[in-house]
């Protein structure tokens, strides 16, 4: 499945760990929001956001959209 994050992460040619640094978090954290095994929370999710320059709505669509 190819998530938002990780196309965002493509395209900036940025691999996991890499982005994991950026972040202050673990290549792990990554690798697991970008499979959708877990959900970053919420401040994690702004500077996720902030960094790529797209609103977090946009790149975690499902998290905020689970009532459908």
């Amino acid at each position: 499945m190819l998530t938002k994050l990780k196309v965002l992460r493509a395209e900036k040619n940025l691999t996991q760990a890499q982005l994991a640094k950026a972040l202050g978090t673990t290549q792990v954290n990554v690798s697991a929001w970008e499979t959708g095994r877990a959900v970053p929370r919420p401040p994690m999710m702004q500077k996720i956001s902030d960094f790529f320059g797209v609103k977090k709505e946009d790149i975690f669509f499902t998290a905020f959209n689970y009532f459908k």
